[in-house]
């Protein structure tokens, strides 16, 4: 039997999906949202599947348009750097920005992806847990909906259709076979594995609170972030395969001599470390890219779905939520013109997104690997120094992306030509003081233009 519905219908009631749909109901459609799990506010999420995730600019100003981010504060811990753990557990700080202002923040995708729910079903929509989507005509817009449960199936014709159900989009799936749809996906080599670091007596954290924690070790990491519960919600990733995998970890006694060679500080406050371990899965990272990322103005991939990213520049959800505000932005130049509101938005994100898709590619050996390096940490004083001396035109390349709105493209374009300056300009000095700010003059008035701030 199909059902009617008369609503812009979301599929996926991830992160993206919430946000959007408080948006379009603002603007007074009415909305219905289809998720294939069950409510997370009233079953155990399943193991391994809650990495904490960074907000930044990005994702604020998403939040803030949506009147949500003065509540949203209560759940989250800024971060204002990166605290690097030698294998000797030598400490060392690096900040994000040049003032306590330029911070990120940890949050809990669990408790993110609650307050999202909470805010939209008290707006009015209705949330339809265990309903997987497995397919859809997109010419009718008939959807193909699944009881979890029970596997009972039944149709419910959309007029129009937003895929936010992640790299694993039901709806790209459609889209893919239709002809001239262009679509890539690449994996690492790398999995990862969430673990915790449980809080300190009376609740405290065990480590630094407002530092994202790394121990980067050449070849592989882990990482911590820290949560308003004290935790740490913390994160190893290994090659699959190779020396120093996950391969070469396949008892307890493996896992203990590991952590205690590589990762001896974390080692010391992770108890439970062996239980986390076997009882986590290891999980895939990917990259997708796909094109066109709409039909007609029936149906619509937005977020993951359309442009799945690797997690090391902390831009997923950002860039997901930017998604909901470009998107915003052209309904509200155009109105309900699906078809046109869907095509600029294709043209406005695209690229940006292949960008950021690049940048954390490019980030994760940033991360593993360059911020233990003594002429690594030094070019990141110069480029403050630069930043401080030419506000309006050398912006670092991750301040460009955290804490300002410029388009990823802008920051991928520009932060190479900054590379290329960092290169010359610190080749041959080791202090600050040393810097020929002469040549630095020449060279940023002859190959970086003002940037229009945001």
């Amino acid at each position: 039997m199909t059902q009617k519905t008369g609503t812009i219908t979301l599929i996926g009631a991830g992160l993206t999906g919430p946000l959007l749909a408080l948006e379009l109901v603002k603007r007074g459609f009415q909305v219905e949202i289809y998720e294939r799990r069950a409510d997370m506010r009233r079953v155990q999420m399943s193991a391994g599947r809650s990495i904490n995730l960074a907000l930044s600019v990005r994702g604020i100003h998403a939040l803030t348009q949506a009147g949500l981010w003065n509540d949203m504060q209560k759940i989250v811990i800024p971060m204002k750097g990166r605290m690097m753990h030698s294998a000797t557990s030598e400490i060392t700080f690096q900040p994000y920005g040049r003032n306590e202002s330029e911070v990120i923040n940890s949050i809990s995708r669990a408790d993110l992806n609650i307050a999202l729910m909470n805010a939209v079903e008290e707006r009015g929509v209705k949330i339809h847990f265990q309903k997987r989507c497995s397919g859809i005509d997109l010419k009718s817009g008939v959807l193909e909906l699944q009881e979890e449960k029970t596997g009972e199936t039944h149709s419910v014709a959309a007029d129009v259709v937003i895929g936010c159900d992640g790299s694993a989009s039901a709806i790209r799936g459609e889209m893919l076979k239709r002809s001239r749809f262009n679509f890539s996906q690449q994996y690492l080599d790398y999995g990862y594995k969430e673990l915790t670091i449980p809080a300190a007596p009376g609740g405290k954290h065990a480590l630094e609170k407002n530092a994202l924690h790394i121990w980067p070790r050449g070849n592989y990491m882990l990482i911590a972030l820290p949560n308003v519960d004290g935790t740490f919600a913390c994160i190893l990733f290994l090659p699959f395969e190779g020396k120093d995998s996950f391969e070469q970890l396949p008892t307890r006694a493996a896992v203990l001599e590991f952590f205690q060679l590589q990762f001896p500080d974390a080692r010391a406050l992770m108890p439970d470390l062996v239980d986390n371990f076997f009882a986590n899965p290891v999980g895939s990272m990917v990259t997708i890219r796909c094109s066109p990322w709409y039909f007609e103005g029936k149906a619509l991939l937005l977020g993951d779905a359309a442009h799945a990213i690797v997690p090391f520049f902390g831009q997923g959800i950002n860039c997901g939520f930017e998604d909901c505000t470009v998107l915003m932005e052209l309904l509200g130049q155009h109105g309900a013109d699906w078809n046109k509101v869907f095509s600029e938005f294709e043209r406005a994100r695209k690229e940006n997104t292949d960008a950021i898709a690049d940048l954390a590619i490019e980030n994760f050996v940033e991360m593993r690997d360059r911020v233990g390096d003594p002429r690594f940490l030094f070019r990141k004083k110069m480029e403050f120094a630069l930043q401080e001396k030419y506000p309006q035109r050398f912006v670092p390349k991750y301040s460009m992306v955290t804490f300002l709105r410029v388009p990823y493209t802008t920051a991928l374009k520009r932060g190479q030509v900054q590379d290329r300056m960092l290169t010359e300009l610190c080749e041959h000095i080791d202090r600050i003081d040393d810097l020929d700010w002469k040549k630095a003059e020449r060279l940023v008035d002859s190959e970086l233009s003002p940037l229009e701030l945001q």
